[in-house]
């Protein structure tokens, strides 16, 4: 999948889990750039939002990145990085 086609499917993925995390409706307007605290959220709702990305992307994210990278957009962005990255060769 191309990488700006990439961005958008998980960009879609994680408005849609934060939206879901915030009592959110799914046309509502969701600010990229603003701070996941500022938003409203806990940590606790934020590891939720984490474990479900895991599970969806079939990635492992470290807890620090959610406070590396605050915002929805710098996380698609991330994540975006690591999807891009090839997968290891299997050792042989």
């Amino acid at each position: 999948m191309p990488r700006a086609e990439r961005a958008e499917a998980i960009e879609a993925l994680a408005l849609e889990e934060f939206r879901r995390v915030l009592l959110m409706e799914p046309d509502e307007e969701l600010p990229l750039e603003v701070s996941y605290f500022d938003l409203g959220l806990t940590s606790l709702r934020l590891t939720e939002i984490k474990q479900n990305l895991e599970i969806l992307l079939d990635l492992t994210i470290d807890a620090t990145v959610l406070f590396n990278r605050p915002t929805v957009e710098q996380l698609v962005e991330y994540l975006s990085e690591r999807l891009a990255e090839p997968a290891a060769a299997p050792a042989g």
